[in-house]
């Protein structure tokens, strides 16, 4: 064993000595404990031989602690406190009620689903620390699979056999535009109509997917965009349509809640669709953490 392991003493000279200076008298400590009062006496002189000191000043009428007693009283009861409680712990972390998740988001799920997931969670999980982490849809399939992260709200763009997937969002895009745009009083837009509008996008490497959905719904429609912006993450693309620099796509379930600068159209006609996932390791069983998370996200999964 390593010598930063070895110690001179057991576990049981420590409680013998917290019992010993709590009762002040050996026989009383000795008859709590339930062991023989000469048994009692030698381990804690064993106990003060091995820490090179005296705990304990023996009197007529008991014993007084030493300074040095009391100063080992006092390290010893939050350190036997918590050698106590680790059952009960071991046992809430594999009920599922202690731990800690790692979770990645994109903005969409951030303005969707996922606050009244965390709002539920926390009321029924308080135990479990999450860790929340907003990355694109990219980089959440790299650190799932390697570990990283436990789970992640991302975009598929293709089959993703290595991990589980749990649909939780699926809509056709409408657009965002100025309040100021000249389009923004229709009820109503096709993409042709947004010919000449310049659009806010991602980059195309952190969802493939969506955004060739977006490319293919304007050839669709027999139009090109005009694509002003590449930014990321998605709360500064719609920053820079409140400032007025262009449009975006957006889901109608995203657009509940919009600033005043901007207003939310539906399109007719060829559309994006956004599709959102929860998504986890299909080669690592889950922890019991993250199996509690995984049932309130998504019913049982």
């Amino acid at each position: 064993m390593p010598r930063d392991y070895q110690y001179p003493f057991e576990l049981r000279h420590l409680i013998y000595f917290r019992q010993v200076a709590r009762e002040l008298h050996f026989r009383r400590a000795a008859a709590s404990l339930a062991i023989a009062q000469p048994a009692l006496s030698r381990a804690i002189a064993q106990l003060e031989t091995a820490l090179d000191c005296d705990l304990l000043n023996r009197t007529r009428r008991g014993v007084e602690l030493t300074p040095a007693g009391r100063l080992l009283l006092d390290r010893l009861e939050p350190l036997l406190r918590s050698l106590a409680a680790i059952a009960a712990d071991l046992r809430a972390l594999a009920g599922g009620q202690v731990g800690h998740v790692r979770v990645a988001f994109t903005g969409l799920a951030m303005a969707t689903v996922l606050p009244g997931i965390l709002r539920h969670f926390h009321r029924s999980h308080p135990g479990i620390r999450l860790e929340l982490t907003e990355m694109p849809t990219s980089t959440q399939l790299t650190a799932i699979t390697a570990g990283e992260i436990a789970c992640g709200f991302f975009h598929p763009d293709s089959p993703t056999p290595a991990l589980h997937t749990r649909l939780l969002l699926r809509e056709r895009n409408g657009v965002l535009l100025p309040r100021t745009h000249p389009l923004a009083r229709r009820p109503a837009l096709r993409l042709r109509d947004l010919a000449a509008t310049p659009f806010v996008l991602f980059p195309r490497s952190h969802n493939p997917g969506f955004y060739d959905r977006i490319l293919a719904a304007f050839s669709a429609a027999g139009v090109s965009p005009q694509i002003a912006e590449e930014v990321w993450p998605r709360a500064n693309g719609v920053g820079l349509v409140r400032a007025g620099l262009g449009a975006t796509f957006m889901p109608p379930s995203e657009a509940r809640h919009l600033p005043p600068e901007v207003t939310f159209r539906s399109v007719t006609g060829p559309a994006p669709e956004s599709r959102l996932v929860l998504g986890w390791s299909a080669q690592l069983p889950p922890s019991p953490a993250l199996q509690a998370f995984l049932q309130t996200a998504c019913g049982g999964a």
